[in-house]
């Protein structure tokens, strides 16, 4: 039987499809809320403003903030995740290991705000780590070349036909002309 590219296509193009489903639905789908954890309190906390814009209060007034927030369940530096410094808002954002985030005014050390933060977790869904760090590599890695396999085998299949008919559409021109 002779290679025939077309069907070589077609099959490779739906058992591509079948094989990458569920992980590239999983990338879709994280993908969407972390497009919106700006506009999702849900997915991530707003930002809220400090009192001003140059930063007075130290590292252990700070510590000792989230330390008086019982969400956070800090008892040391240890348990903080890390700090995200925004000058321009006059706050601090902690993020604790347990994924709750405490914003603190970076000039009076108050608290400001104690939400749960899910883009991280979210994040480590969309690029698969959240299921082993070797998933990256190995299950994300060639889902992403597949999906690029898809895209080449869907505009072959495409593009044939119109290609076809564009050169049946010449060869009767030339015959008429």
């Amino acid at each position: 039987m002779p290679f025939n590219p077309r069907v070589f296509f077609r099959r490779a193009h739906r058992w591509g499809a079948i094989v990458i489903a569920a992980p590239l639905l999983l990338v879709l789908l994280t993908g969407v809320l972390l497009q919106l954890k700006k506009e999702l309190a849900w997915v991530q906390p707003p930002t809220k403003k400090g009192a001003g814009k140059e930063p007075t209060a130290n590292f252990d007034a700070i510590l000792a903030a989230v330390k008086a927030e019982p969400l956070a369940e800090v008892k040391g530096w240890g348990d903080i995740d890390r700090m995200d410094v925004r000058p321009k808002d006059g706050v601090v954002k902690v993020q604790c290991r347990n994924r709750y985030e405490v914003q603190v005014d970076f000039q009076t050390a108050k608290v400001l705000q104690v939400e749960y933060r899910r883009s991280d977790l979210i994040e480590s869904f969309h690029d698969g780590s959240w299921f082993h760090e070797s998933f990256k590599v190995y299950v994300f890695l060639p889902v992403a070349v597949v999906v690029i396999m898809l895209w080449a085998t869907g505009m072959y299949l495409f593009v044939l036909p119109q290609w076809v008919k564009w050169r049946s559409r010449k060869k009767r021109e030339r015959a008429k002309g």
